[in-house]
């Protein structure tokens, strides 16, 4: 009986030996190639540790790489992706276009793609599977909304022109481009709202702060109000309004968009007026989106991120909540 027992173990044994991968199906992780932007900002880094955090969290092998704001680092770590047959691969482009010849590479190994936080400029929509992350465009149109409205520029429409000047983000990126489209979509209805100077500050505050110079040594005292692309950008430019001897947020009315603690610190010190939220807690959102493709089941080919906007008197009560 206990040979039978036995035999009939070693049966089991053997037929798993010859079928690799029949034991570990159940447990074997999903794992996923991750090239992200860089750590530009704020923001980037809490996306960055969301995405860790929910990787780790929903037992999924992260392979994660720094592309350093190049495009040329990302196709390599795509490339090095498929190469290692990762199970999906999941990247936030550092700008829209250029992508076609990698992302068919990566289909015809047959590894789906996820683009987290920007999306891409393809002519084949079928090279990646799902886009998750904000309406930039919508980020672009809340920003000149709320500042068409703001009663002290307001008062100064009331007068005559409102002078603009604008920090662009990273040339060719989806928020670049679509941020720049949503303000300037609203002020096309508000003639007396004029953008006087623009150029990219490349989402960093120490290249904000060094057009933002720029810009005062142009225009001066004409500069009504500072739209970024980013909170990065107004933070840095800040210093430099400070250092050009004007109140920044009274001199120069600011808005930015990504609503990062940084940007709420600025509000309650009455230096920015009024962030447009960008959340950059997409991990989990992400992780779940992996496990469905990995499992087969569909998934929306756009997901969008639900934000607010946080004008500066509902800073300090808001601060607290903030989790970036």
């Amino acid at each position: 009986m206990k040979r039978a027992v036995f035999n009939a173990a070693s049966a089991v044994l053997l037929v798993l030996a010859f079928v690799p991968g029949l034991a570990l199906a159940k447990d074997k992780k999903i794992v996923l190639g991750f090239s992200q932007v860089g750590a530009e900002s704020e923001w980037r880094t809490a996306n960055t540790q969301s995405i860790k955090d929910a990787a780790a969290t929903e037992g999924i092998t992260l392979k994660f790489s720094d592309a350093q704001q190049r495009q040329e680092n990302q196709i390599k770590a795509i490339r090095s992706f498929i190469a290692q047959r990762v199970d999906v691969i999941a990247f936030s482009p550092v700008v829209e276009t250029g992508w076609e010849p990698v992302l068919r590479e990566a289909k015809a190994a047959r590894i789906p793609v996820i683009l987290s936080d920007r999306a891409v400029d393809v002519k084949d929509d079928s090279l990646w599977v799902s886009f998750m992350g904000s309406d930039f465009v919508e980020e672009g149109r809340r920003a000149a909304k709320w500042l068409i409205d703001y009663p002290p520029v307001k008062e100064l429409a009331a007068k005559g022109d409102v002078n603009i000047v604008e920090l662009q983000g990273t040339v060719g990126s989806a928020p670049a481009i679509d941020r720049k489209q949503g303000f300037e979509e609203v002020l096309k209805n508000a003639p007396k709202f004029k953008i006087i100077r623009s150029q990219t500050g490349d989402f960093t505050r120490a290249k904000g702060k060094e057009v933002m110079e720029a810009f005062l040594k142009a225009e001066g005292k004409k500069i009504n109000v500072l739209y970024a692309h980013n909170d990065d950008m107004a933070i840095g430019a800040i210093q430099a309004i400070e250092e050009a001897g004007l109140r920044p947020g009274k001199d120069v009315v600011i808005v930015s968009i990504d609503a990062v603690k940084g940007a709420f610190e600025a509000m309650i010190a009455g230096k920015l007026n009024c962030t447009v939220e960008c959340s950059p807690l997409l991990g989990p959102q992400l992780m779940s989106a992996v496990k469905d493709v990995v499992a087969g089941k569909p998934v929306p080919k756009r997901i969008v991120t639900e934000e607010g906007v946080f004008p500066q008197e509902v800073a300090a009560k808001e601060f607290p909540h903030r989790k970036y």
